[in-house]
């Protein structure tokens, strides 16, 4: 079994910037990733088989609402220690930070933000504890970068709504236990409801022959007169602002994440081109080769302090979703880059489920699409600083 020896870049002293809290968490995830990620990923992904037996772990550790307030069972730590540890688990694997940024910010986020009292005491101190898994569903096959076209519908029945619809490219589905979907009304206003499996008309079916996050389990959400208890809608939010809102807290993640996917492909190719002997001397020794670690080292040091500022801002509230959109894109666009140059470095051995790169770029290229896709967001901070929207 091969050893993770990672070792984190850290060009322009960022962990000055730190406290001691997020130094221990950033310590503690790390660890955990090493000891209980690392291992079996390689597996996993060759398999195409998330490892549900890491559900526990990833709740011990404090990855399911880091941010939700203690009450709830949430560890109330701050937004930059949330992004540390979406960093640390995408160094281990996108599929597996996935996972815990859908529970965080696409489950627990509209449950505490949108949801009742009565919905945040049934169903927080289960989800932080991975007692239940949830899922988000707001694309469907023919909405993806539209949703507000979405056709998934609820209709007022007295005592409950009838829910009918699908969506796909939902991470967690085959698996959650709930499900936080969104449809519209008979006045077609947006809705989020908490579905819960067992429900009748509610399947799951699973995603297969996928080149990419092949460890993490992904599915469609199909409602078939589903009927949904009117308790179960979230009272405190509506219209597409309030999935949007989920996204925003997702997308901030994803922008961690992709530094931590990045971190693992830069420290790889630089120690293989360290220990790589060509033409009698170290590849590192070469023009080519050093050219392509110096600018993976400048795009990863660019890349924390672009999302170590957004994270200053989230803890004031003062993030916009459009600061949010450029880090997203820009990160995800930074480490896919990283990985690709990585790769070349490696050469065939680059291609190989004995080194992470090739895992981390096919990867990425879901990560660069999922969540408002690359052009999309280019978009958002077209319209942003133009006050022209190009969507229509």
């Amino acid at each position: 079994m091969k050893k993770d020896n990672f070792t984190s870049p850290d060009y322009f002293n960022m962990d000055d910037l730190l406290t001691d809290e997020h130094k221990l968490i950033r310590s503690a995830t790390r660890e955990w990733v090493k000891k209980n990620i690392s291992p079996i990923i390689e597996q996993s992904c060759q398999e195409a088989n998330f490892p549900m037996n890491i559900l526990p772990g990833l709740a011990e550790i404090g990855a399911f609402g880091p941010y939700i307030p203690s009450k709830y069972g949430g560890a109330e730590l701050d937004q930059i220690s949330y992004g540390i540890i979406m960093q640390e688990l995408e160094r281990g694997d996108s599929g597996i930070r996935s996972t815990a940024s859908v529970q965080s910010s696409l489950v627990m986020y509209p449950i505490f933000n949108y949801g009742s009292e009565a919905q945040r005491k049934k169903y927080l101190p289960k989800l932080a504890s991975g007692e239940l898994i949830g899922c988000f569903g707001l694309t469907e096959p023919d909405h993806g970068s539209n949703p507000g076209s979405m056709t998934t519908s609820i209709k007022d029945m007295g005592d409950y709504f009838l829910l009918n619809g699908s969506k796909m490219w939902i991470s967690n589905s085959p698996f959650a236990d709930i499900a936080i979907v969104w449809a519209k009304n008979e006045e077609e206003r947006i809705k989020g409801l908490i579905v819960e499996r067992g429900m009748p008309g509610f399947t799951t079916p699973e995603t297969h022959n996928k080149w990419s996050l092949r460890a993490s389990a992904t599915g469609e959400l199909v409602f078939n007169n589903v009927k949904v208890p009117k308790e179960n809608i979230l009272p405190n939010k509506d219209g597409l602002g309030a999935p949007l809102g989920c996204l925003d807290s997702a997308r901030y993640g994803i922008a961690w994440g992709a530094i931590g996917a990045a971190m693992d492909c830069y420290d790889t190719a630089l120690k293989y081109a360290k220990e790589r002997i060509q033409f009698g001397k170290p590849i590192a020794s070469f023009q080519l080769q050093q050219k392509k670690l110096a600018e993976m080292i400048t795009e990863i040091t660019k890349a924390q302090l672009l999302t170590f500022r957004l994270g200053q801002l989230k803890n004031k509230n003062n993030a916009s979703s459009a600061q949010i959109s450029m880090c997203k894109r820009n990160n995800v666009d930074m480490a896919l880059t990283i990985s690709r140059n990585a790769r070349q470095i490696l050469g065939g051995m680059g291609i190989t489920g004995e080194y992470s790169i090739m895992r981390h770029m096919m990867n990425l290229e879901s990560v660069i699409t999922y969540e408002g896709t690359h052009d999309i967001h280019l978009l958002i901070t077209g319209l942003d600083i133009t006050g022209h929207n190009a969507f229509k």
